[in-house]
């Protein structure tokens, strides 16, 4: 993947789905799936140092 993630509680993002992703956008395992609404927060990561791409 070559996005930037990114970070767990940024808001005002696009409504729709994102993966969580390591600190580069590389994958990890059992990542958390998400769904959002447009002006909700992107929820906690399960490690630090993660973020989020948009699916």
């Amino acid at each position: 993947m070559s996005k930037n993630p990114i970070k767990p509680g940024t808001d005002n993002k696009p409504a729709g789905t994102y993966v969580e992703v390591g600190p580069r956008g590389g994958q990890v395992s059992n990542p958390r799936v998400v769904k959002i609404d447009s002006g909700d927060r992107l929820p906690p990561t399960q490690e630090p140092n993660r973020g989020w791409v948009k699916k």
